[in-house]
């Protein structure tokens, strides 16, 4: 049975992003403003890692400078804020499966940023390059396909949909114009490159300061005040700040203690047991059970565009996956060497290499620090 737990584990986790993907996109469908639902979703987030952090590490934090706490702002600013609205606009004005499929990208789109920020090796000639490369070239006609081919449009699986509002035109529900659409996808994609940054730019704020718990803390604490001044240029009108017993506060609460709070312990511990390739392998799962998920609760007509732009994107990251763990294999790296950096602003995770120099402190010690930051250079 022990040996069957990650495997139980790993579906466990596509499960609980399915469930985000879709409620999220129910609540608004029925009307919550998306960015109003950021602000609620990180404040809810924040108030159950403060006390975890106070806890944990009153006794042991160290001071953060001025200039530290300025590039955590930037990185609460572009990780959570600027990915997560642009992720919800995006979802809003498409489906769960686009937003599932363009989340699969998210370590190729990483891989490009340190490419070309020369913080990692790609060897034309080799195996690995040219999977690379070709990972990169599937990820990019995945996206252009979501985008720009719609295609037959498949039957939903239950035509009473759980979740469908019942102020929400069908028709601008299940057939969003050209427009609309390729804006929604646009969106997405920045969202995931906003993500990508952040991972890059995370792993050299770690380097500097690796205590991952007050780190995640304090750009949760900084998300809030930012993503409320978003909500109130967008949205004005306070009463639809009034939160009801509805959808909207079931997705609130799904995505600030269930995602967040549930999939943190569950991916660390996955992990840890079986190395990050072995957990973004399950990705594509997540897809497909939200390609089932959208169908069946929320009535959706998923485009075959989607599902085969789903295709290409997954096989893109299975390409660079395999490139990873044969250059891992060369080098004669262990999986247990590269960490999980859970974020409160994201639906998957960021993968960051602990380099051969410091494989012996890539324990946690006692008192909750990790006694090395993490190194930028592996995806």
């Amino acid at each position: 049975m022990d040996g069957k737990k990650p495997y139980i584990i790993a579906m466990i986790i596509q499960v609980i992003y399915t469930g985000m993907f879709v409620i999220n996109k129910a609540a608004l469908d029925h009307g919550m403003n998306s960015y109003i639902f950021i602000f609620y979703r990180q404040a809810l987030a924040s108030l159950f890692l403060l006390p975890i952090a106070v806890l944990l590490e009153r006794k042991n934090a160290r001071s953060m400078s001025f200039l530290l706490l300025t590039k955590l702002f930037v990185c609460a600013l572009i990780g959570i804020t600027a990915t997560m609205n642009l992720y919800n606009v995006g979802l809003m004005l498409t489906s769960p499966t686009v937003s599932s499929a363009t989340g699969n990208s998210i370590i190729v789109f990483t891989f490009c940023l340190a490419w070309l920020l020369r913080m990692e090796e790609v060897k034309l000639r080799s195996r690995s390059g040219i999977a690379k490369l070709a990972g990169v070239a599937l990820s990019i006609a995945g996206v252009l396909v979501i985008a720009l081919y719609t295609g037959p449009l498949l039957s939903p699986l239950n035509h009473h949909s759980a979740f469908r509002g019942a102020t929400i035109s069908s028709t601008a529900v299940h057939h969003p114009s050209r427009a609309v659409w390729i804006k929604g996808v646009f969106l997405a994609v920045l969202g995931v490159l906003s993500w990508s940054l952040w991972i890059v730019l995370q792993a050299a704020v770690l380097k500097e300061f690796p205590n991952k718990l007050l780190v995640t803390v304090t750009q949760s604490v900084f998300s809030v005040g930012q993503s409320f001044v978003v909500a109130v240029i967008a949205e004005r009108d306070f009463s639809k700040w009034k939160l009801r017993p509805d959808i909207g506060l079931l997705a609130i609460g799904y995505s600030g203690l269930v995602v967040f709070g549930v999939s943190y312990y569950l991916q660390a511990w996955c992990v840890e047991m079986k190395g990050p390739v072995f957990l973004a392998a399950w990705a594509p799962v997540g897809l497909i059970l939200t390609i089932f998920c959208s169908s069946f609760f929320l009535g959706d007509m998923v485009p075959l565009g989607s599902v085969i732009g789903g295709i290409l994107l997954s096989g893109g990251l299975y390409s660079v996956l395999w490139a990873k763990s044969k250059d891992t294999n060369n080098k004669n790296i262990s999986p247990s060497n590269i960490e999980v950096i859970a974020t409160n602003g994201a639906s998957q995770d960021e993968l960051v290499y602990n380099g051969p120099e410091e494989k012996k402190n890539k324990h946690w010690e006692e008192d909750g620090h990790a006694t090395s930051a993490p190194i930028v250079g592996e995806v």
